[in-house]
């Protein structure tokens, strides 16, 4: 073990979205000596490792991108409505090129360790190389959706074919004329099984949860589309900064039942054609996620949808959920459509679960055996605080965050966690439900005024209340409760992933009122946070 440099200002953790701005914030802006660190071999985060086929962002391209970088909007490449995963991958490879962010990253290194120094308010980290990096602030960007969660299935160990989890889907691997098989039928599952259908010789879809989807409508721009946002760009913008979710949208408070039913049917059509999820959610009526009835209406509308499309009416059964449309809203590019192909056969795995897997391929409770040359894992992720508590991060007396969050992760403001001081979060738990670039950039930029803050008022170190944090997510939990999103079993409460603790995870306030609660803080000269200044032994509130 070595002790590389026990002289850097910040250590960022991770290099997509959040780790790429944190960097160019601190180092360029505040002239901090910066190093980030992360596993990958490139820049991109999330979608360094999700090369599944058929990887798509829900946001739209010129929303699913950096507002400051305004250089890039005019000459990178706008293609298609919404943006693919290898274009995503390219844009934040352009971005750190054109920042010269490497020289600032380490690459091929994964952390170990990160525990705090009371003594002398730093960080400690710990990389699996077994070099020791120490640093005044210490920002996690560890991705939202980045820690792949394995199904613990009867001799999955054991199988020969080919195996992958979609987050770590490798390049050269070729599916055509195989015998594949698809566990999971989330977002990500959505997306592989349309994408792969007409490229298999068979496969077979492993569905426990049935979905509720919509199309996406991706579509390639015309010029004068593209010349359109880039000549509107900031008129755009202005208007995601004021919004609920920063998709861009009409987001409408019309009542469901305020319109006629014919009236209704016409306005779920158009969005259906128009397509997206968030779309069809929140421009349509105002109160499906809230009221019970509404939702019912938009259920109806897509089960409908369901039985015009697949024409086997036992297959259109298996695939309409029995729950709320009350998850993250899907969309898809034909997924219904795929199980009319004569190749994709539909196996429900909650009526008739996975025995166990062999050599050979997959065995049902009912006997019947599915023999494979491919086995793709669609699990999803341990979503928001899995990352954290796999990690060994330590705040004060030691205390190990796994521990501190066995009850469910807690935050304050999404952004900071009582008993870990000089640590801020990007995308951490209890952040905003929006789409994540416009939340990535409001808290890069809201944490790189604290500190600043902290280094004008010569602060060493930044703490937390307990009951700041407390209060926090009391707000995020009574929002919540608001809503219908908690009960339907999703990630987005921890539901998928076994013995987990179902809690909130986000806070669902809208992004315009989560801007205004972080300027708040800023105006109040971040009063409501213990300071200790460097001149003084025991922690001071700085004066506003």
């Amino acid at each position: 073990m070595s002790m590389i440099d026990m002289d850097y200002d910040a250590i960022v953790i991770g290099t997509g979205f959040g780790g790429l701005y944190a960097i160019k914030k601190l180092r360029d802006e505040l002239n901090l000596k910066v190093r980030a660190f992360d596993k990958a071999a490139e820049v991109g985060g999330t979608w360094f490792w999700n090369k599944y086929p058929g990887a798509l962002s829900d946001s739209e391209t010129h929303l699913y991108r950096y507002c400051w970088e305004k250089d890039l909007l005019q000459t990178f490449d706008i293609k298609n409505k919404y943006i693919n995963g290898p274009d995503v991958f390219n844009y934040l490879k352009a971005v750190a090129d054109k920042h010269d962010l490497r020289k600032n990253i380490e690459f091929n290194t994964g952390i170990n360790s990160a525990h705090f120094d009371e003594l002398n308010n730093q960080w400690i980290v710990t990389t699996d190389k077994g070099d020791v990096f120490r640093a005044r602030f210490l920002i996690t960007a560890l991705g939202l959706l980045s820690a792949p969660n394995l199904p613990k299935i009867k001799g999955i160990e054991n199988f020969k074919g080919e195996l992958y989890h979609t987050s770590r889907w490798p390049e050269n691997a070729e599916m055509s004329g195989k015998r594949v098989a698809v566990i999971g039928t989330g977002s990500t599952g959505v997306q592989v099984i349309t994408s792969l259908a007409p490229k298999v010789k068979h496969l077979t879809v492993l569905q426990r949860s049935a979905q509720y989807t919509v199309p996406i409508g991706n579509s390639q721009l015309s010029e004068q589309e593209v010349k359109t946002i880039r000549n509107n760009y900031e008129k755009i913008w202005d208007q995601v900064w004021n919004s609920a979710l920063g998709f861009g949208l009409n987001e409408t408070d019309r009542p469901t039942f305020s319109v006629t039913p014919e009236e209704r049917k016409a306005i779920f059509e158009d969005a259906w054609q128009k397509g997206g999820g968030f779309r069809f959610m929140f421009e349509t009526f105002g109160d499906i996620a809230t009221n019970m009835e509404a939702n019912i209406e938009a259920q109806n509308f897509i089960k409908n949808k369901i039985a015009e499309i697949v024409k086997d009416p036992e297959i259109a059964k298996k695939l309409m959920p029995k729950d709320l449309y009350a998850k993250r809203p899907l969309c898809d590019s034909g997924y219904y459509a795929v199980f009319n192909r004569d190749n994709v056969t539909l196996e429900d795995v909650k009526s008739n679960p996975i025995q166990e897997i062999t050599e050979q391929g997959v065995r049902l409770t009912d006997g019947k055996f599915i023999e494979l040359d491919v086995l793709i894992c669609a699990t999803g992720f341990d979503a928001v605080d899995g990352n954290y508590i796999r990690m060994d991060i330590r705040g004060r007396n030691g205390l190990e965050m796994k521990d501190y969050w066995k009850e469910g992760p807690s935050s304050y403001l999404g952004i900071t966690v009582a008993n870990y001081p000089n640590m801020f979060m990007v995308l951490g738990p209890n952040g905003p439900f929006t789409n994540l670039p416009p939340s990535i950039e409001t808290q890069v930029e809201w944490i790189s005024d604290f500190i600043q803050f902290a280094q004008e008022q010569n602060i060493e170190s930044i703490e937390a209340p307990a009951i700041e944090e407390e209060k926090w997510t009391q707000v995020c939990a009574d929002i919540a409760a608001q809503t219908l999103f908690p009960k339907a079993e999703s990630w987005i409460f921890g539901a998928n992933i076994p013995g987990k603790k179902n809690t909130v995870y986000f806070y669902m306030g809208g992004l315009k009122e989560y801007r205004s609660v972080l300027a708040q803080a800023r105006l109040n000269n971040f009063s409501n946070f213990k300071l200790k200044a460097k001149s003084h032994s025991k922690e001071s509130v700085v004066a506003s």
